[in-house]
Formats: C-alpha cells, sequence, structure tokens
C-alpha cells in the first residue's frame, strides 16, 4: 500500500529455478503439517533482513465457524499458521510462511477454487485484505467516514468470497510471522524475482499437501501485489501449476508510468487527472457539479482531455516551460477544484502537491482522496487521514483475531516491515518493474487465463486511469475485464465499492471457471461442526516498522529515470524472451537479480 499476450505448441515449458538461498549447508528436515484445536507457537520469528529460522515447525490451529451469505448458511474451517515453502528442484525448505485459510466443509475439492491473497508493500503484511475484503469477517470501516468509531467493530463479512471460493490470506517473507528458513535470510527473498518464485513454490506446496492440484486456482494481489501476481502468474504456468484467474487489486504493473513514485515528476502526470477530477466532484469542487451517480460520465470526458489536451500540453511545458495554455488551464480549474494559480506553477502537477493543495490548510488521503483533516489536527498527524484511520484498529484486531482463531505466538506480528528500504526492484534488465511482459508471458502459456482488474475513482497512489493505459498494451485481450468503483486504494473498505466488486467477481469466477471446466457442480454444504469455543490466549501487540506503502520506493530510487514501456513488436519481443528464459539463470531463479 504510499506516496506512492496461442504458443507454439513445440514451446518447452521448463520449470525455473528455486526462490533463492542454498548452498551446501544441510537443509532443516522438512516438517509434517500439524492440526491442533489450539496452537501456541513455541517459534521466535523476525522480520529483520538477516534473520532465518533454523527449525522451522508447521503447526496449525484448526476451527470450525459459520456464517450466512446470501440467505445460505456456510459453514467453514479456518486454518492458522505456517507452511514452508520447497525450492523447486532440490525440495530444500526456503521460507516458513504463515497463512490464514478458509475452507467451504464438504466441498469436492476437484471442483471447488482456491484463491491466494496478498497485499504488497513490498514489506507489507496480508492483513489489509484479510481483514478488510473478501474474508469471512472484515472490519466496519464505512469509508470514507472519518467520524466512525474506533477500533472498528469486526463483523460477519455478508460481501466475502467464501461462497465461492476457498480464500488463503499470505504474508510475505519478512511480514507477519513469515520467516526465511536458514541458510536463507529474509533479505533473500526480498526483489521482484525471488519474491514472486518463493510465493509460487509455497503456492505449489499448499497444494500439494491439501490435494488441491484438481482445484480451479486464482491469485489476487494488491498494489505491490499486482506486479507480484504478473510474475507469480508466469511462474505458476511455466511450472505447470496452471490458473484459472488472477484479480489486480489497485494495480502498478509498470512502476515506470506511474509519476507519483519519483522524486519529481519526471513524466507527464495525465493518467491522474480523472482521479484528481473525482476527488474534485466528491467534494463538490467541480464546475459543474457532479455527483456520483454521473461519475462514470464525468471521469470519462476527463479521461478524453487528459490524453487529447492534457498530456501534449504537459509535454510542450516540460519542454519550453512556456507559460500554460489558459484554455487547458481553465478546464483543469473547473474539472478539478484546484486553482488557476496553483496549475500554472504546477502544470504537470504530482499526486503530492494535489494532496497538499487541493483544500487549503487541509491534506487529503492518498490512499482515498475523499478524506480530509485539517492541518494541525491528529488525523492529519501522518499526512495521510485515509490510512492513520484505518491503521491502529488492523494492528490490535489482527492480534485478538488469530487468538478468536486459537492461534497464538509470542512474537510479534509485523504489519509493515522495512523490506522496502531493501528490495530489490531490478526486473527484465529495468531499474524499476514493468510486469505487463510477464502477465502475457502467462497468457501465452494459458489463454484461458482471466484476469479482473479494479480500482477506485478516488484512489491517488494507483489511479485508475494510469492501470487502464498499462492495460492498453495487451492489445484489447478479451479474457481482461476492468473494473472502476467508489471508493479509494481498498475499495473493498466502501461499503457501495465492496458490494459492487462482490457481485462483479461472482462474475468473472463462474466465468473463469467455466472457460476451463466442462461441468462444475456446486458445493455439497456439509453438516455443521460445533463452533469452537473461545480460546483465552495472548500475543504481543503488532507492529509497523514503516510508514512506507506502496506503490512508494526508497528515497534513493525515486530520482531513476523511468523506462518507457514497449508496445507492439517491442512488446512482443520482451514476451518471447520471458517466454525462450533468455534471462540469465531465468526468472526466479537462485539468486536472480535482474
Amino acid at each position: 500500500m504510499t506516496r506512492f499476450l496461442a504458443a507454439a505448441a513445440a514451446l518447452i515449458l521448463a520449470a525455473c529455478g528455486g526462490g533463492g538461498g542454498g548452498g551446501d549447508s544441510t537443509p532443516a528436515p522438512t516438517p509434517t503439517p500439524t492440526p491442533a484445536t489450539n496452537t501456541s507457537d513455541p517459534a521466535t520469528y523476525s522480520s529483520s533482513a538477516n534473520a532465518s529460522l533454523a527449525t522451522p515447525n508447521e503447526l496449525t490451529a484448526v476451527t470450525h465457524h459459520q456464517i450466512v451469505v446470501g440467505g445460505t448458511t456456510l459453514n467453514y474451517t479456518a486454518t492458522v499458521g505456517h507452511m514452508s515453502a520447497l525450492a523447486q528442484g532440490t525440495s530444500l525448505p526456503e521460507a516458513s510462511f504463515f497463512y490464514i485459510a478458509y475452507t467451504l466443509d464438504g466441498a469436492d475439492l476437484n471442483t471447488r477454487p482456491v484463491t491466494f491473497f496478498y497485499n504488497g508493500g513490498p514489506g507489507s503484511a496480508t492483513v489489509w485484505l484479510h481483514l478488510g475484503s473478501f474474508g469471512p469477517k472484515r472490519l466496519e470501516v464505512n469509508a470514507p467516514s472519518t467520524t466512525t468509531p474506533t477500533p472498528f467493530a469486526l463483523v460477519d463479512n455478508a460481501e466475502t468470497l467464501l461462497d465461492k471460493s476457498d480464500l488463503v490470506f499470505v504474508d510475505a517473507v519478512g511480514t507477519g510471522f513469515s520467516e526465511a528458513i536458514a541458510p536463507n535470510t529474509n533479505s533473500t527473498f526480498w526483489g521482484v524475482d525471488v519474491d514472486a518464485a518463493v510465493f509460487r513454490d509455497f503456492i505449489m506446496r499448499y497444494v500439494a499437501v491439501n490435494s488441491r492440484a484438481g482445484s480451479p486456482k486464482f491469485l489476487f494481489g494488491e498494489s505491490y501485489g499486482t506486479p507480484r501476481s504478473a510474475v507469480l502468474a508466469n511462474l505458476l504456468e511455466t511450472a505447470g501449476t496452471s490458473l484459472h484467474g488472477v484479480v489486480l487489486q489497485s494495480s502498478i504493473l509498470n512502476y515506470n508510468t506511474n509519476c507519483g513514485i519519483f522524486e519529481t515528476a519526471v513524466i507527464s502526470c495525465f493518467g491522474f487527472l480523472p482521479s484528481y477530477a473525482a476527488v474534485g466532484a466528491w467534494l463538490n469542487l467541480v464546475q459543474p457539479p457532479e455527483g456520483v451517480a454521473e461519475l462514470p460520465a464525468f471521469t470519462q470526458q476527463v479521461r478524453a482531455f487528459a490524453i487529447g489536451s492534457y498530456d501534449p500540453a504537459v509535454s510542450r511545458w516540460m519542454l519550453t516551460h512556456a507559460a500554460p495554455d489558459p484554455a487547458v488551464v481553465g478546464t483543469l480549474v473547473s474539472d478539478t477544484g484546484m486553482s488557476a494559480v496553483n496549475w500554472n506553477g504546477h502544470f504537470n502537477m504530482d499526486p503530492t502537491y494535489f494532496h497538499d493543495n487541493l483544500v487549503p490548510g487541509s491534506v487529503l488521503g492518498f490512499y482515498d482522496g475523499r478524506m480530509v483533516a485539517t492541518r494541525g489536527t491528529p488525523l492529519a498527524s501522518e499526512d495521510d487521514p485515509s490510512t492513520t484511520m484505518y491503521d491502529g484498529s488492523f494492528a490490535t484486531t489482527i492480534v485478538s483475531y488469530l487468538t478468536d482463531l486459537h492461534y497464538t505466538s509470542g512474537s510479534t506480528y509485523t504489519l509493515l516491515g522495512n523490506a522496502i528500504d531493501s528490495w530489490n526492484f531490478h526486473h527484465n534488465g529495468q531499474a524499476l518493474p514493468d510486469t505487463v511482459p510477464d502477465l502475457a508471458a502467462a497468457f501465452v502459456r494459458n489463454p484461458k487465463l482471466k484476469v479482473f482488474s479494479a480500482n477506485g475513482y478516488h484512489d491517488l497512489v494507483t489511479p485508475f486511469y494510469v492501470t487502464e493505459n498499462d492495460i492498453t498494451r495487451f492489445n484489447g485481450n478479451p479474457n481482461i475485464s476492468v473494473h472502476i468503483y467508489q471508493g479509494g486504494h481498498m475499495t473493498y473498505l466502501d461499503d457501495t465499492g465492496r458490494a459492487q466488486e462482490k457481485a462483479d467477481l461472482a462474475v468473472f469466477y463462474a466465468g473463469a471457471v467455466a472457460a476451463k471446466s466442462a461441468q462444475v457442480l456446486p458445493p455439497v454444504i456439509a453438516p455443521a461442526k460445533p463452533e469452537t469455543p473461545a480460546y483465552p490466549g495472548v500475543m504481543p501487540p503488532a507492529k509497523f516498522e514503516t510508514r512506507l506503502r506502496d506503490p512508494a520506493l526508497p528515497e534513493a530510487l525515486r530520482r531513476t529515470v523511468p523506462t518507457p514501456p514497449t508496445l507492439g513488436k517491442a512488446l512482443d519481443a520482451q514476451v518471447q524472451g520471458i517466454l525462450a528464459g533468455e534471462r540469465e539463470g531465468g526468472p526466479g531463479a537462485a539468486g536472480h537479480t535482474d
């Protein structure tokens, strides 16, 4: 979460190397999953770069629950604990992943979908998706309200995806309670390719251990989790684990097209303009006023102006710094509510300037521009009311909720770790990742793959029009659907956005499964098992090691010169290079960094 292409039949699909580490040291024995009703995990977990586990365990806590979705009572099992990812080719244990799985009781595993969720950062645990989006429980946030009492209530989630899929929420290495296994360290997996490779290895292990080879499989990544998904999808397809669908939540598939992540706006910020307009409309600052119902038509009008008039004007301005065309400035004023003085002084307006100046004396939320806080107030203290409002409740609730699921640990759960400070963003020979070619390669390997892209109108870090422009590089692939919702980066925190997104996801899942399966039978709802009683466990408070949220970059990388996106034959060449494994060692090879 911050400020931030069918392949030839003769194509040989070779499995890629492991996600890093290895060496000549004797590996720790691979543990056997050990379920229990109550689990007090004796291991000590660390998010430090040099940390690793010498003796990992695969202890899990298993509890039984019910939820009513759409008038149907679903009986489900929650499994919380650790599973070791095993390196491709060697089966050496690489990392101990902390995960929370929700599985529907009595379902046919050959037809029941399973979805793997993860947030981004890099360095973020998957707490935001877990407790905010489509799990069986959610925090009652009522976005964009800034007056809802905190901590937010944890309630049954009427929009959970559990009626469509089993759900597995996975914490990246160095977040939550996930940690590398010696001789690897956490930082072994802190890079674009190695991170995706170790996620591949976890997913393949989970599938094997839980007899899910026949299950339709989906990925659901948010923010930095979307470039992870693009690389991961190709790695899984290469390794023989075929996917049915990928959900891209608030994506940044190509870091090089997002002007907001750089120290100064060295590329045009035209892709942000429709989001500025949506925020201005919500705050009743645009002329003429535009309501929520008019937002799709209004933002379509602003898209046309952004690409047809504003972007060319910005290109001229960046070359000459001559005074902007008054007619263009006039439209910018009426479409966003930002003053002419500000547009003339900051014509290629980056999201930080917009955030700081749209409402004098106040700051907007980067993750949800509808949220406004007066400077000097507690809600403005971290410069982003849309994170300050939520962080405390997510931090306290994850600890108490894990206890409710009968898992406790004496270690501190890390919501946001420092991985971003030393993350290797190099990918495909570029300093910053462009993962559109990776996802295109996954499409070549699996032409039936479906992709669902979701963005919020009011997100000022991964704007919907930037995502739409990245997706145009797929040349109109009909297997990609694009959806824009009321709300910010985490559209699911908005009650209207979440309900609409769940309805669209239900259609997406049905279509994705039908595209690859001749017949999909409805799940059998098993008789209810007794609800697991309360467990009086205690854990330490969760922690934030950083406040940097994706798609943030470390300070040194914010001065990187972005690489223009490839199109047409140039993009095809990149994709063919990925398919042929022309990169040194192949994607995700041990120690691979470029």
